[in-house]
């Protein structure tokens, strides 16, 4: 596994899609020149941003800076942030706002935020007038590791997370590392758990070097620079290749939903609010399934010490309980038979220990119950 000292230098990955291939880059300052990078890829001079406020505040005047540089016209469509704006109601105004605002299919629709930002743009891109280009400016640690990138689109409905979306790629993703400078620690920490799930999806290595380096990666300052681009550029790679061979989720790609089946029931018992950030939800969830190898004979109990140690250490909630929202195991359940990943009516889950993950169906729910009880 390289050292990530000499990582920090920018650097494009391709997501090999034949025509519908793109570019991921991925650098310090990247932002500033954001302008530059688009150009190749607009039919006209002209774009359609959509951004939240908290990213507009710390970040606007940069991209501002950078679109008014190589003279394209930019209208900025400014939302709440938060898991709530992934809702219909948005959709509909965003979408409502963009066609008010004269955009048609010459144009690029901008993803400028986090993960919330980011699904909703690319739904609205996949689907108002029935498709239109956009990029990804993801500025959070959790949607450069893995929202960005893969083309997953779409909103929450009161039943559950993600439940209407659709599969459509950016024509590019600017990761920008600096951006990640004035984030909030607590959501550092959310986007770590993404990280840390292709080490144990099927990275041993590079879960080694995440127990090594990780404190670099959520703390803030300029200190850490090299090993954040590393980790994200380490995460791009492995979210590219297996993205490459399964596009639609019907093979490899499922395994990237380590710890989601159980993250999403959290998320969902919590109403999508800020007392449940979906990282956090992951990383519980992913020690969940790794408690639930190791009661099925998947995985060794010494995987599931190492990861949750780790989140521990890092800082990370590793039981439900942490979240001090009243729930039960039974709720969660009810929620998890409604995830959009059900297929015949059995529930996948992705198990296993650290490298060797796999989807389970047919799991029995009493496991599955005893899991969430103990972690309740």
């Amino acid at each position: 596994m390289p050292d990530a000292v000499n990582a920090a230098a920018s650097q494009t990955l391709t997501l090999d899609l034949g025509d519908r291939s793109y570019a991921i880059h991925i650098g310090e300052k990247l932002l500033d020149t954001a302008g530059a990078l688009l150009m190749p890829l607009l039919k006209e001079k002209r774009v359609f941003v959509v951004t939240e406020s908290t990213v507009m505040s710390h970040q606007g005047d940069r991209l501002k800076a950078a679109l008014k540089s190589s003279d394209i016209e930019a209208k900025w469509f400014i939302l709440n942030p938060g898991e709530a704006t992934k809702s219909t109601t948005q959709f509909e105004s965003l979408a409502s706002s963009l066609l008010a605002a004269g955009i048609d299919r010459s144009d690029t629709i901008v993803a400028f935020g986090g993960g919330v930002i980011g699904d909703l743009a690319g739904f609205a891109a996949a689907t108002v007038l029935r498709g239109i280009n956009f990029v990804q400016i993801p500025t959070t640690l959790l949607a450069q590791v893995d929202s960005s990138v893969g083309g997953k689109t779409g909103i929450n409905m009161p039943l559950g997370k993600n439940l209407l979306g659709a599969f459509y790629q950016p024509k590019a993703v600017i990761i920008d590392i600096s951006t990640l400078e004035t984030l909030p620690r607590r959501e550092l920490l959310a986007g770590y758990a993404e990280v840390v799930k292709y080490g144990v999806i099927d990275d041993p290595d590079f879960f080694s070097w995440l127990e090594n380096n990780g404190p670099q990666i959520v703390e803030r300052g300029a200190g850490g620079a090299n090993a954040r681009t590393y980790a994200v550029a380490h995460s791009c790679a492995a979210k590219a290749r297996i993205v490459a061979e399964d596009e639609r989720e019907h093979g490899k790609r499922a395994l990237l939903n380590l710890g989601h089946t159980f993250g999403h029931a959290l998320e969902a018992e919590c109403g999508y609010s800020g007392i449940l950030l979906h990282g956090e939800a992951v990383a519980i969830g992913m020690i969940m399934a790794l408690d639930a190898s190791v009661r099925l004979g998947l995985a060794n109990a010494a995987d599931l010490e190492r990861v949750t140690t780790h989140l521990k250490d890092i800082g990370m909630k590793i039981s439900a309980r942490e979240i001090g929202r009243a729930m039960t195991a039974d709720a969660l359940i009810v929620h998890m038979t409604k995830d959009k990943k059900v297929e015949a009516g059995t529930i996948g889950f992705v198990l296993g220990g650290i490298g060797s993950a796999a989807v389970h169906r047919g799991v029995d729910l009493d496991i599955i119950k005893a899991v969430l009880h103990d972690s309740l």
